[in-house]
């Protein structure tokens, strides 16, 4: 047999019963190939989505990550001051992570990967536009959503005292980061994201953990997600802390542009040239 180089590489294939041959097949990883072309279907069937669904899907995946700054503000209320409190925090930062993508909700960052492999596949200007459509819906959906759920927050009084003033604390460090700083730590979280998706069609019932183990070190990292650090920009400005101005150009331009960057221009591109000579 020979590689795709034209190098003759020997084979020792072991004879195996059937039912040793279906373990090994189920024990075998997926190829890089194969992952691509699940993503590639997967974001190809996103693109054809009617724009009511993805408004919905985005809208109540919004409000839904705003848990995950909510969770950790009820840890940050609860834990004593110690070294470790930061590292156990930043757990509940994964819980309205783990509610959208097991929920299949359509999430802004999720989508700099998904969506881009099927444009990359075939670069056409229809694909283009398609790319940038679900971007620019889901993104207004998400903001809107967690919108929304900072107004429950800050508004209603079905949030605790104590957690709403860790939410406060949460929400002033991030936004003491200046924009250079908030592009620079958006890279990062725009990989982890990419990344993660790129993980779930091979971690079989570990989609969980994989999820868990990828946003926990986006938050224990100190890096910026543009979608929920949204929740954290709009309590401030709907309770008087930050600006509009400096919530949009300070924060919102910079983290978007940085998960931009970390996911498209950096994993879905590399993630496309590693597979680009295997595909016809």
């Amino acid at each position: 047999m020979s590689d795709p180089n034209g190098v003759e590489v020997q084979q020792d294939v072991a004879r195996l019963e059937p039912d040793e041959e279906a373990e090994v097949l189920r024990a075998e990883r997926l190829s890089a190939r194969l992952v691509y072309e699940i993503i590639r279907r997967d974001g190809t069937e996103e693109l054809e989505r009617p724009t009511s669904s993805l408004v919905w899907s985005g809208l109540a995946a919004g409000i839904i990550i705003s848990f995950s700054v909510l969770s950790m503000a009820v840890f940050r209320a609860n834990l004593p001051e110690t070294s470790a409190r930061t590292l156990i925090e930043t757990l509940g930062y994964s819980v309205g992570f783990v509610i959208v993508i097991l929920g299949r909700l359509q999430l802004f960052t999720e989508n700099t990967i998904t969506t881009v492999i099927p444009l990359m596949r075939h670069p056409t200007w229809s694909n283009f536009r398609a790319v940038a459509r679900l971007w620019g819906i889901v993104l207004a959906a998400n903001v809107a959503g967690t919108v929304i759920a900072a107004a429950f927050m800050a508004m209603s009084a079905a949030i605790p005292a104590d957690v709403l003033s860790a939410v406060g604390e949460i929400s002033h460090h991030m936004m003491s980061l200046s924009p250079v700083e908030m592009f620079a730590r958006g890279i990062p979280a725009g990989i982890l994201v990419a990344a993660l998706v790129w993980m779930l069609p091979s971690s079989g019932g570990n989609a969980f953990w994989v999820i868990v183990s990828f946003t926990w070190l986006i938050a224990a990292g100190g890096f910026t997600h543009v979608v929920a650090g949204s929740t954290e920009a709009a309590y401030l400005v709907l309770t008087g802390g930050t600006g509009v101005s400096d919530a949009v150009f300070g924060f919102f331009l910079p983290v978007l542009a940085g998960n931009v960057v970390g996911g498209t221009l950096v994993f879905a591109m590399l993630a496309h040239a590693q597979v680009r000579c295997e595909i016809s």
